[in-house]
C-alpha cells in the first residue's frame, strides 16, 4: 500500500504545480488588476505604486514564484476587500464548508450504495426501475430548486427547521439534504454496476454452488469487490463539495469557502481566490491518493 502512495506522489505533486500555475495565470490574465486596486480615477503615477506595492510590476514568472514561495511559507497574502489575512479568512470559512460537505456525502453513500445493491439484486424488476427513476430525479433536479422548495416547506411554512445559518446542527439539516439528493444517484449506478459484474464472476458461481446464501454472496463477496469504484467516487465527490457547494450555501447563507469563493471572485480579491483554489487543489490531490491506498488495502491486487 506504502508502494503505491509512493508511485503516485510525483503525478500528485505535478497534477498540484499544473494547477497552480492555471490558477495563477488565469486570474493574472482575467483582467487589468493594477487598474482594479487603483481605481478608474488613479493617474499613470498610482497606477505606477500600487504596481510596486503589490508586486505587479514584476514580469509574471516572477511573480508566479514569489507567490509559491510566500505560500510554502505558509503566507496566502492578505485580502483586498476585508484587509484580513487570507489564511485566517479562509480558517474561519472552512468549518461549515467541511460539515457540509462531509455529512452530505455520508448520507449519500449510506443511501445510494443499499439502493446500488437493492437494484443490482432485483435486475429489470419494478424494485430496479423505481430506484432508477429516484436516481434521475435527483440528478435531474437542480440544487437551488431543490433547495428552494425544501426551504419554503419546512422552515417558513412548518418552522421545523431554520431558515438559514450555520450555528447549529439543526441548520445543515437541509443543504446536507439537498446536497445529498444531487450526488447519490452516482453511487446507486456505480454500486449497482459493479455487484452486477461481480455477481458474474467465477468465485460468486463457485460460492453460489456451494449454497452459500444469496443475502451473504451480495453483502460479503460481490460488495467487497464492487466497493472499489465507491471508494474512488467518494473521493472525487468530497473534494467537488469542497470547492462546489457555492448554490447550496447561498441558498442556505451558510458562510463556507464556496461563498467565499464567489464574492471574492465578484469583488476581485485575487489573493483569496488563488489560496482556495489551490488548498481546493491540494485536498482533492490527497483525497484521491488517499482512495488509491484505500483501495489497494481492499484488493490487493492493485499492490503490484
Amino acid at each position: 500500500m506504502i508502494r503505491v502512495i509512493l508511485r503516485r506522489i510525483p503525478m500528485a505533486l505535478l497534477v498540484a504545480l499544473t494547477v497552480s500555475i492555471l490558477g495563477f495565470a488565469l486570474l493574472r490574465l482575467s483582467g487589468d488588476l493594477v487598474r482594479e486596486l487603483a481605481g478608474d480615477t488613479a493617474g499613470p503615477e498610482q497606477l505606477a505604486e500600487v504596481a510596486r506595492a503589490y508586486g505587479l510590476d514584476k514580469p509574471l514568472p516572477i511573480q508566479y514564484l514569489n507567490w509559491l514561495w510566500d505560500l510554502l511559507r505558509g503566507d496566502f497574502g492578505t485580502s483586498l476587500f476585508t484587509g484580513e489575512a487570507v489564511s485566517s479568512l479562509i480558517a474561519t470559512r472552512a468549518g461549515p464548508t467541511i460539515i457540509l460537505a462531509l455529512a452530505s456525502l455520508v448520507v449519500a453513500v449510506a443511501i445510494g450504495v443499499p439502493l446500488g445493491v437493492l437494484a443490482a439484486a432485483n435486475p429489470n424488476t419494478f424494485t430496479d426501475r423505481l430506484i432508477a427513476v429516484v436516481a434521475v430525479f435527483g440528478q435531474a433536479v437542480p440544487n437551488f430548486w431543490f433547495g428552494l422548495v425544501m426551504l419554503v416547506i419546512f422552515a417558513v411554512k412548518l418552522k421545523w427547521l431554520p431558515v438559514a445559518g450555520d450555528d447549529t446542527a439543526a441548520h445543515f439539516v437541509l443543504p446536507v439534504i439537498t446536497l445529498a439528493l444531487s450526488i447519490m444517484p452516482q453511487f446507486v449506478r456505480v454500486t449497482r454496476s459493479g455487484v452486477l459484474d461481480a455477481m458474474g464472476a467465477d468465485y460468486i458461481r463457485t460460492a453460489r454452488s456451494k449454497g452459500i446464501p444469496t443475502r451473504r454472496l451480495y453483502m460479503r463477496h460481490a460488495l467487497r469487490n464492487a466497493i472499489l469504484p465507491v471508494v474512488s467516487l467518494s473521493a472525487v465527490t468530497l473534494g467537488f463539495l469542497l470547492g462546489g457547494s457555492v448554490i447550496v450555501e447561498s441558498v442556505f447563507s451558510i458562510n463556507g469557502l464556496g461563498l467565499l469563493a464567489y464574492s471574492s471572485i465578484l469583488s476581485n480579491d485575487f489573493p483569496v481566490v488563488q489560496a482556495i483554489v489551490v488548498i481546493v487543489s491540494i485536498v482533492y490531490v490527497f483525497l484521491t491518493l488517499l482512495s488509491d491506498a484505500v483501495n489497494a488495502w481492499i484488493d490487493p491486487r492493485l499492490r503490484g
